[in-house]
Order: C-alpha cells, then sequence, then structure tokens
C-alpha cells in the first residue's frame, strides 16, 4: 500500500492463490493458445512441463512453481488474453440460450410466431408453423424428436442470417 501499512498475509495469500488459478488456466490451453499468450521463456516452459504431469503431488508442486514465477510477470495482458479465448464460448452460449427459449416459446404458444415476425422479419413462417405442427404430432404418436431438431436448425440458421 502507497501509505506505509503492510499488507496483511491474508490478502498476500489470495493474490497469490489468484496467481496459481491463472497459471491453472494456463495450463489448460491448448500449445496453439499458449504461443498466442506472451510469456517469458520460463513461464512457458514451466506450462508446458505442468501440462505432462498425470501425479497429483507433483502436479500441485508444479502448479505452486508457475504461481511463484507468475508473481514476477504482469498479470492483466494474460488475463486479457484467456479472456479474449473464452469469448467466443460464451456468445455461442448465449446465442444456444436463445435459439432454445425461442423453440420453447412457439412450442408453448404458436401465436409466438407472430411475436418471432417481428423481431425477424425475413421469417419463414410457413417453414416454421409446419415443423411446430410437425413437433405436435411427433410427441404425440411418441415418433422420435425430428422436428423438434429441425426447428432448433431453422431458428438457428435465421439467427445466425441476422448476425
Amino acid at each position: 500500500m502507497s501509505d506505509g501499512t503492510p499488507i496483511s498475509k491474508t490478502r498476500r495469500k489470495r493474490a497469490v492463490h489468484e496467481l496459481q488459478a491463472l497459471g491453472e488456466e494456463l495450463v489448460n490451453l491448448n500449445e496453439k493458445q499458449l504461443a498466442a499468450v506472451a510469456l517469458p521463456e520460463s513461464l512457458f516452459d514451466a506450462v508446458m512441463h505442468a501440462q505432462t504431469i498425470t501425479k497429483h503431488e507433483a502436479r500441485r508442486r508444479q502448479m505452486q512453481y508457475i504461481g511463484k514465477l507468475m508473481r514476477r510477470v504482469d498479470p492483466a495482458p494474460i488475463r486479457a488474453a484467456l479472456d479474449a479465448f473464452q469469448a467466443p464460448s460464451r456468445s455461442q452460449a448465449a446465442i444456444h440460450k436463445r435459439i432454445e427459449a425461442w423453440r420453447k416459446r412457439l412450442l408453448a404458444a404458436p401465436a409466438a410466431l407472430g411475436e418471432l415476425l417481428a423481431e425477424y422479419p425475413q421469417t419463414n413462417i410457413r417453414q416454421l408453423g409446419t415443423l411446430i405442427d410437425g413437433v405436435g404430432r411427433e410427441r404425440e404418436a411418441g415418433k422420435p424428436p425430428r422436428s423438434y431438431r429441425e426447428l432448433y436448425q431453422a431458428l438457428r440458421a435465421l439467427m445466425d442470417q441476422v448476425r
């Protein structure tokens, strides 16, 4: 701290654990992703070595060593690179949830088709209406959910057009 008071042991330990967790995330990257992150050679070598270790105790010690090396490095660029790697999967998950929500709404109330048309004017209402009816028929007959999957794919294609 800048006012001369010492940093508490708890705060120091928390910072060390955060750096060690960041190191664990580095170990979970593949070689191509790891090469894209600007790391000092010693840290890069330690991370590559940790990826080959299978014994629990040896891996734990190596992770502590990586945490020690991380104390000499500015973690902000590493964190930014890791966040950039994780951003596409987050956006894909959000798109998937949105498609699932629309499919659920359409199956619960076919009148939601009008809402979908208002939000996505290029919607092929005839195709979606047929798929919604098909889902109902398949459920009644106890058949495999072919139309259910096709409805998802149609909604996915519709939302991909917008992006």
